[in-house]
């Protein structure tokens, strides 16, 4: 039911993963106790450094090749003209064309933490007829560099090109593993130290098009292996009133993206959360999926999400990168360290996608083991056990469950598990998708500064 692991501590995202739920315009929630942000854990040794690129200055300070920062309430860069043209050829349709290209390279950004692994985010537009491609460029700790690793090729839609991890990229000290940089043996020592983002633009030729860039950045971590997570004390009772999503429902529909519904646990749970925020795709949008389909804003999710290298969906950053193409959202992929952090997040109003794998019989009430799953967090019980909206569920209606805090908090945070063959293999450390508003409220902000979001 689930594909192979990759060597790294990103775990493959399987098909018996599930969805999320997305609600409400204005984000209800039903609180059973204090609202107010819980304070993050203090005696936490620092195990992700998280930068992006946002405002005017952001973009003022990188180094521009035919790119111009943009001032006003979302700032980002757009081609002014062109530094040049270039072939591309799609290696999913073999189709070539040549695209006129600008670029914009940011600033050295020295980690805090000294990385085993980092991943890129960004939050783009691009108009048919544009695209852009993303790379990272790093330092080592023992003073080589990385080459330019490309971290994704991607576009809104799937007119022009097919969006597009690349695999086989390596210098022997890191690899590329579909959305991950990854040491290749962090037991030596070695550690991505600094790193610099280059993003490249595309268009037509003789056009006036351009995609615009809001966002970018990346999430550099240095988890320690573990099979076991420290155990954190219960915060405040709150849950939000997301809707919920069956990905099961869609078993069988477009088995060319990902094998249909039964692999669509990722898209699934950005579409959940993208309405919660208010986000609601047109008919005309869904236009394309057959009418006799529930829930079609699922389909349209899974295929607007589809990695054409990776042959799924579960590509993390396009996902984020699929949920800032809806009005006024941000999107990152992150690592968090606790349920506190998913607590402090809940109380100002902002659900989390978690990435987690386990056996049947390590989360109770699941009933079923998965090599990769996604769901997402919804809130807490007074006991301070967990309340996912979980889309590996026979309907909608069956979507919310209570997950035992213990058990939920191992399975997500650990990097070391068994499988049912009794294998040593990856867990995610904590990975999980945070989508909210392009303006924060200030409550908002304090809750994504505190688990280093900004």
């Amino acid at each position: 039911m689930s594909r192979a692991e990759q060597p790294s501590r990103r775990t493959v995202l399987a098909a018996t993963v599930a969805a999320v739920v997305a609600g409400s315009a204005g984000p209800a929630v039903a609180t059973g106790g204090t609202a107010d942000v819980p304070a993050p854990a203090q005696a936490r040794a620092r195990t992700v450094d998280n930068r992006a690129w946002t405002t005017y200055t952001d973009w003022r300070s990188g180094a521009a090749r035919g790119t111009r920062a943009l001032a006003g309430a979302r700032p980002g860069i757009v081609i002014a003209r062109p530094a040049g043209t270039t072939d591309y050829t799609d290696p999913h349709t073999g189709t070539s064309a040549r695209w006129e290209y600008a670029t914009w390279t940011s600033p050295v950004h020295r980690l805090a933490v000294p990385a085993t692994e980092a991943i890129a985010s960004w939050n783009a537009h691009t108009p048919d007829g544009t695209w852009l491609q993303i790379e990272l460029k790093g330092a080592y700790s023992d003073g080589t560099a990385t080459p330019w690793y490309v971290m994704g090729r991607w576009a809104a839609g799937d007119r022009d090109i097919r969006r597009t991890s690349v695999d086989d990229q390596s210098d022997d000290k890191s690899s590329i593993w579909t959305d991950t940089f990854a040491i290749d043996d962090p037991a030596s020592g070695l550690r991505l130290t600094s790193y610099r983002l280059r993003l490249t633009l595309f268009r037509k030729p003789g056009t006036k098009l351009t995609p615009t860039v809001w966002r970018a950045g990346v999430m550099g971590s240095d988890v320690p292996d573990r099979f076991t997570v420290p155990a954190s004390a219960p915060g405040p009772a709150r849950e939000l009133i997301v809707p919920r999503y069956s990905q099961e429902i869609h078993v069988g529909q477009y088995p060319e993206y990902d094998n249909g519904g039964e692999a669509w646990c990722s898209p699934t749970s950005s579409q959940m959360i993208i309405e919660y925020w208010g986000g609601r795709l047109t008919p005309e949008q869904l236009a394309w999926v057959d009418p006799s389909y529930a829930d079609p804003q699922v389909c349209h999710a899974a295929r607007f999400t589809y990695d054409y290298q990776y042959e799924g969906c579960g590509n993390w950053p396009f996902n984020a990168a699929y949920a800032a193409t809806f009005k006024d959202l941000q999107g990152v992929v992150t690592r968090l360290g606790s349920l506190t952090d998913l607590e402090t997040l809940i109380a100002a109003g902002i659900p989390a996608i978690t990435s987690q794998s386990f056996l049947e019989r390590e989360l109770t009430g699941a009933g079923y083991g998965t090599a990769g799953h996604l769901m997402t967090v919804i809130g807490f019980t007074a006991d301070g056990d967990v309340i996912a909206n979980d889309p590996n569920s026979p309907s909608n209606e069956a979507v919310r469950r209570v997950y035992k805090r213990r058990e939920f908090e191992n399975i997500w945070l650990r990097t070391k598990r068994y499988n049912a063959s009794g294998k040593i293999v990856s867990g995610t450390g904590g990975v999980c998708y945070l989508y909210f508003p392009a303006r924060p409220t200030p409550r908002q902000r304090a809750a994504l500064a505190a688990v280093g979001v900004r």
